[in-house]
C-alpha cells in the first residue's frame, strides 16, 4: 500500500457495521492496520511542518479500526501480531531520559553510552540523577492500541531525592462500548477489572478532559512508566496532541524497565527466563514488594510499586543527589 492508499483509505466513510461477515471484517481490519502502518511512517518521517496530512486522520483510522475489531471480536486477536505496540523506546530517547534525570547534555550523556547505547549504564552511574517525575501506568484491553481500549489510567508525581514519597496520586476508570457488559471486559484475567468498573463511565478517547490534563503533566514532567514504549504506543493512538508534543520534544517518557536492565547487576546473573526485569521481580529485589506479594496490575498500585522501586534502586547504586 502506497500513501495515497493509504490516506484514501483513512479518509473513506466507512460503516463497520454494514460488513457482515468475518472475512470482510478481517479483511478491513488488515487494510487499516496497513494504512495505519504507512500513515504513521509518513508523518513521522516528514520534516517538521511539512507533513502531509494532519495527524488527527491517522487518529481517526484507528478509532475506527477499534469498531471493527469489536465486531470481528476482540477475543480472537488476542494471539494476533501487535504491529502498532513498539517493543521499546529508541535509543535516542533512552539516552535523553539518563540526561534529563542527570541534568547533563544529551552529548555528553551519549559520548558515555557509546554506539547503540550499549553502554548507558555507564553513564548512569556516572552522575547523580534528581527532579520530578510523574508515574503513569495504563490498564488496557488489548496489547495492539488500534485495537483494544484504555480502561483504567493512575499516576503520580516523585521528586527523586532519598527518603521522597509520591504525592498527587489520581487514579480513573473509563468506559467501553456496550457489548462487554455481556462478553466481560477483555484482559479481565490479567488485570482484573470488570464490567461495573467501568460501566457508565465515560470512554479514554471520548473524555477530552482528562486527555488534557495528563498531556499538560507530560508536558511539565517527565514521565516514568515501567516498559514505557507500552504507555508511549497507546498515548500515541488515544491522547489528541499527544503525538505532536512527543515529535516536538515536549513529552519525553523514562522506562523503568530499561534502567532495571542497565543498573541492576542481579539482572545479568538470574535466569532471563525469570523475568527479573519484571516490575514485580525487581521489587522483591529492592524489598519493596513482600516475598508472598504479587503486583497487582492496576494503574495507581502500579505506579506506586514502581516509584518505589526505581527509587530504592538509585539508593542502591548511590545514584542520589
Amino acid at each position: 500500500m502506497d500513501l495515497s492508499q493509504a490516506i484514501e483509505c483513512a479518509s473513506a466513510f466507512v460503516f463497520p457495521g454494514f460488513l457482515a461477515d468475518d472475512a470482510s471484517l478481517a479483511a478491513e481490519r488488515s487494510k487499516n492496520e496497513e494504512a495505519l502502518a504507512v500513515l504513521r511512517d509518513a508523518w513521522s518521517s516528514a520534516e517538521p511542518g511539512h507533513e502531509p496530512f494532519g495527524y488527527d486522520l491517522i487518529m481517526s483510522l484507528a478509532d475506527r479500526n477499534r469498531d471493527v475489531c469489536d465486531r470481528y471480536g476482540i477475543e480472537r486477536l488476542r494471539d494476533a501480531s501487535s504491529p502498532n505496540l513498539a517493543r521499546k523506546l529508541s535509543d535516542a530517547d533512552l539516552v535523553r531520559a539518563c540526561a534529563t534525570l542527570q541534568h547533563r547534555p544529551v552529548e555528553q550523556v551519549a559520548a558515555l553510552a557509546g554506539q547503540g547505547a550499549a553502554d548507558l549504564n555507564v553513564a548512569y552511574v556516572d552522575a547523580p540523577v534528581s527532579g520530578m517525575v510523574m508515574g503513569i501506568d495504563i490498564e488496557t484491553t488489548d496489547r495492539d492500541p488500534a485495537r483494544g481500549y484504555i480502561i483504567n489510567v493512575g499516576l503520580e508525581f516523585m521528586t527523586i531525592e532519598s527518603g521522597a514519597k509520591s504525592h498527587d496520586a489520581h487514579a480513573a476508570y473509563f468506559g467501553l462500548p456496550q457489548m462487554y457488559a455481556e462478553k466481560g471486559v477483555p484482559l479481565a484475567d490479567i488485570h482484573k477489572i470488570s464490567w461495573s468498573d467501568v460501566e457508565g463511565k465515560q470512554p479514554f478517547r471520548e473524555n477530552k478532559a482528562i486527555q488534557k490534563a495528563i498531556l499538560a503533566a507530560m508536558c511539565a514532567y517527565p514521565y516514568m512508566a515501567h516498559n514505557a514504549a507500552f504507555e508511549d504506543s497507546w498515548f500515541m493512538l488515544h491522547m489528541d496532541g499527544y503525538a505532536e508534543a512527543r515529535r516536538a520534544g515536549r513529552i519525553l517518557p523514562i522506562d523503568t524497565r530499561d534502567i532495571c536492565r542497565r543498573i541492576d547487576p542481579e539482572v545479568r546473573t538470574l535466569p532471563r527466563d525469570s523475568r527479573p526485569a519484571s516490575l514485580e521481580n525487581w521489587a522483591r529485589r529492592r524489598g519493596t514488594l513482600a516475598a508472598g506479594e504479587s503486583e497487582r496490575h492496576l494503574g495507581l498500585d502500579d505506579v506506586d510499586l514502581m516509584l518505589a522501586t526505581v527509587l530504592a534502586e538509585f539508593s542502591e547504586r548511590n545514584m542520589l543527589e
